[in-house]
């Protein structure tokens, strides 16, 4: 009997959880997850068979939604982690008298660069290594590396310039 409601009920469960978690191997651990919430059910003697489809649909759909929150929350952590990584803050600074105000300000300004950009910087001013090394790294080209770091340090010079900090033939 079991057998019989996941054969009637499971493609249109996977039609419709498709559409909110937008992936179809998500979707499968959804309505399986379904079922399995079904089957405890009814080893509990707690049989939904009035309002099976409904209900079906009902926790199919809670079961779905809670996979998306949980995935944005993943996926936030998990760019909040790559963010305070690839500052500055997480590693010593290149110069080891450099006062924490100008660590922090230069953390402020390496915010305007994109993640390539910020890497790229880092890797060439922080730790000090060669195109080279830092292609070996990225698995960039040299050419790639160099025009990267080029603008990278053409925005950390405009973002510098517009917060004051440097004047037109450079630092004050």
């Amino acid at each position: 009997e079991f057998e019989d409601i996941i054969a009637a009920h499971e493609s249109g469960l996977l039609r419709y959880v498709i559409r909110i978690v937008i992936d179809a191997a998500a979707a499968q651990d959804v309505v399986q997850e379904t079922f399995v919430k079904l089957h405890r059910m009814w080893q509990a003697d707690a049989r939904p068979t009035e309002n099976l489809r409904s209900w079906l649909y009902r926790v199919a759909h809670n079961t779905a939604i809670d996979h998306v929150r949980r995935e944005k929350r993943l996926h936030r952590l998990h760019e909040q982690e790559a963010a305070e990584r690839i500052t500055l803050d997480s590693v010593a600074p290149a110069n080891p008298g450099d006062p924490p105000e100008r660590v922090h300000m230069v953390n402020e300004h390496l915010r305007c660069l994109d993640p390539a950009e910020r890497q790229v910087l880092l890797l060439r001013m922080q730790e000090g290594l060669s195109y080279r090394e830092i292609s070996l790294v990225t698995g960039r080209t040299e050419g790639n590396v160099g025009c990267i770091l080029y603008n990278a340090v053409k925005k950390i010079n405009a973002s510098l310039k517009q917060a004051g900090l440097i004047r037109k033939g450079g630092l004050p």
